[in-house]
């Protein structure tokens, strides 16, 4: 029988995870699956490469692990959801919403995976579109969230909200989020924003420092079309997808935002009440 094919997408940059990276490759092996590692450091080891510049190569994978914190696991999913390909995450950071396998659990994740004891869940992701007139100029996609903030000057950036072709908000703040239910644990929630059950398809809209007092986030349904638009003569904004992936935004042009076609796919290894899990992550220091 073929064995499956997991790819790792590591953060290199954590001595941690440098250090755990040769265990967890023999024990994937051991496990009879697989272990494929980027192009660039998979001949060190011994094993298959993949090149996340070349989908084809993303697409012969059963399975995508990242090694890292939920960083490393967004920047997986930006390759991995066009392609329908299942993946989770094994924390090596701090917080761990999105890589919520722990180093302990790591073990037993893995035996799970090779025995084909798991569930699918799927994640919802948003799409941007930035347009001139009737030019698209670029598309982004997101699991956690799309921020159209302020460039490189410290004035506050002027906007206008439009839910399904109805203006429904004037906004002065260093930016706006829209964020997914799987990212209402990310920067919505610093700037204010309201805890969301993932499984719930809906979109967030977080001002950030809005300069009203009567600015506050709205959720609203993900098949909702929004549209941001910046207020003539104002500064140019840039528009990120999950902190990355910046593309500027000049004030004649408009970003069109709504359920993307992508779906991430995660791999369940171990039961999770969300709850007990907002409690452990956000309320610790209590």
């Amino acid at each position: 029988m073929q064995k499956k094919r997991l790819g790792i997408f590591p953060n290199l940059g954590k001595e941690n995870v440098c250090i755990a990276l040769p265990e967890f490759i023999q024990l994937c092996k051991d496990w009879g699956l697989e272990p494929v590692l980027p192009v660039d450091v998979a001949q060190q080891y011994g094993v298959s490469s993949y090149n996340k510049s070349e989908p084809q190569t993303l697409k012969t994978l059963d399975y995508g692990v990242s090694l890292g914190g939920d960083g490393t696991l967004l920047q997986m999913a930006r390759h991995l959801a066009p392609l329908d390909v299942p993946a989770f995450g094994i924390n090596f950071g701090k917080l761990g919403f999105l890589a919520e396998i722990d180093l302990q659990g790591m073990y037993k994740a893995i035996s799970r995976l090779a025995q084909g004891n798991y569930t699918l869940e799927s994640r919802s992701l948003l799409q941007a579109r930035v347009i001139c007139g009737d030019k698209l100029l670029a598309t982004a996609h997101a699991l956690n969230d799309l921020v159209l903030a302020k460039g490189m000057f410290s004035k506050l950036a002027h906007m206008m909200l439009f839910i399904n072709g109805r203006l429904s908000g004037k906004y002065a703040a260093d930016g706006l989020i829209i964020a997914t239910a799987t990212g209402s644990t990310a920067y919505s929630l610093s700037a204010g924003g309201p805890l969301v059950m993932p499984e719930l398809d809906v979109s967030v809209i977080t001002p950030v420092c809005a300069h009203s007092l009567t600015n506050r986030a709205l959720v609203i349904p993900m098949s909702e079309t929004i549209e941001l638009r910046p207020i003539p003569g104002s500064e140019e904004m840039l528009l990120s997808a999950d902190g990355e992936n910046v593309i500027e935004v000049p004030n004649d042009t408009s970003v069109h935002i709504a359920k993307s076609p992508y779906e991430m796919k995660f791999v369940r290894l171990t039961r999770r009440d969300y709850y007990q899990t907002w409690q452990q992550k956000l309320m610790r220091n209590l």
